[in-house]
């Protein structure tokens, strides 16, 4: 191979993630599962690289091509909607939402199927990995209500960390915002994004959410978008996500 292509090889799961096809974690898993051909030969080798232009990369086997203009959505999504861009049991996702959107984004991260609030999709795989990345710490907003009466020594669990099937996980903030007979409502930030990780701390100290809204992503808010809503941001505007 000549210096010239050598010094333009790029890992094949960053690849996947420029082409708008995936985040680059997602990518990595596509990999691991071996659904992902370089000029018909299935890779399972993480850190892979290839020449764009030249090695023809292939994933479920669709064709991926470079994408040439990055786009941002923020999407208010409604309860019982899935945060995918298909679904085995035919249920409503996130991509049905998108009334008139053709090109191909992917949401970053997730919000369960009993949840709702901000979500941002993209097609830049780059601003994906800094919004979900652990390491940049970038704050999630949600508001959840609780069934019962927390005291500040759960409060305080929560905030020193609880341990789940995959690790410790912790809030970085919790605030009470309301209270009746029944349930409370609480203000929680997160800096990480393990699945359904609110849901699960909370029952680690013995309650249950009854309702989970994420209301901001860093300095990202929904505004005034109503449920089942999108619009299309500005580079701008989508980086607010990354500012605390």
């Amino acid at each position: 191979m000549k210096l010239k292509e050598e010094a333009q090889l790029v890992r094949l799961h960053k690849f996947i993630a420029d082409c708008g096809f995936a985040s680059r974690r997602k990518a990595e898993d596509f990999i691991r599962w071996g659904e992902v051909t370089v000029n018909g030969q299935v890779v399972k080798e993480m850190g892979y690289k290839i020449l764009p232009g030249k090695d023809h990369v292939k994933v479920k086997n669709k064709l991926l091509r470079p994408t040439t203009k990055s786009l941002y959505i923020l999407l208010n999504k409604p309860i019982g909607v899935v945060t995918t861009l298909n679904d085995p049991e035919k249920r409503t996702t996130v991509k049905d939402l998108l009334f008139g959107v053709k090109e191909r984004v992917f949401p970053i991260g997730r919000l369960d199927y009993e949840s709702e609030g901000l979500l941002i999709l993209t097609n830049d795989g780059e601003y994906a990995q800094q919004v979900i990345h652990p390491t940049k710490k970038v704050k999630k907003v949600y508001h959840v209500k609780v069934r019962g009466k927390p005291e500040q020594k759960h409060i305080e669990r929560l905030k020193q960390g609880v341990t789940l099937a995959e690790g410790r996980a912790k809030a970085v903030h919790i605030e009470r915002m309301g209270t009746n007979e029944n349930h409370d409502w609480f203000k929680v930030v997160l800096t990480e994004g393990k699945n359904r990780q609110i849901r699960r701390m909370f029952e680690k100290v013995g309650f249950d959410v009854l309702k989970l809204k994420r209301v901001a992503i860093g300095r990202l808010t929904l505004g005034g978008l109503n449920r089942g809503e999108f619009k299309f941001l500005t580079k701008e505007q989508a980086e607010l996500a990354l500012k605390s």
